[in-house]
């Protein structure tokens, strides 16, 4: 069997993409799932394709599992880990979002790894991005 697991796509726009994810857990939990690919984003007005993005806002809530977002690249890079039993908001614009810092074979896309995950564990996991052409 396999996570219960869903991706919403609530707004992909010219600047802005937000996204609603759900877990349901049977245990056997999510280890570097793709969560946002970026070439499949909507291009922008002038036609540029998505090269990335930066995320700005984060609401959450995790029930007996932890989830690492991280950005892909050759080696993945870390970006946040949102606690076990925890739920909460973070609002990044102030500094300008939290931004992909990673390195050799960096493409973009934004990860998911569950930790601790055991049968029934769930998150919710909304993200306000904007969008990066380049």
């Amino acid at each position: 069997m396999a996570d219960a697991v869903t991706s919403q796509t609530l707004i992909d726009g010219n600047q802005i993409a937000i996204f609603k994810f759900t877990n349901v857990s049977d245990g056997s939990g999510e280890s570097a799932v793709v969560k946002v690919d970026v070439s499949a984003l909507a291009a922008n007005a002038r036609g540029d394709a998505c090269t990335g993005v930066t995320i700005e806002k984060i609401w959450w809530q995790c029930i007996g599992m932890k989830v690492q977002i991280l950005f892909n690249a050759s080696t993945n890079v870390f970006c946040i880990e949102l606690g076990e039993n925890q739920s909460g908001h973070h609002d990044y614009t102030t500094f300008g979002g939290l931004t992909n810092n990673a390195g050799t074979g960096k493409d973009g896309d934004v990860l998911f790894t569950t930790v601790g995950h055991t049968s029934a564990d769930t998150y919710t996991i909304i993200m306000s991005m904007r969008k990066e052409y380049g």
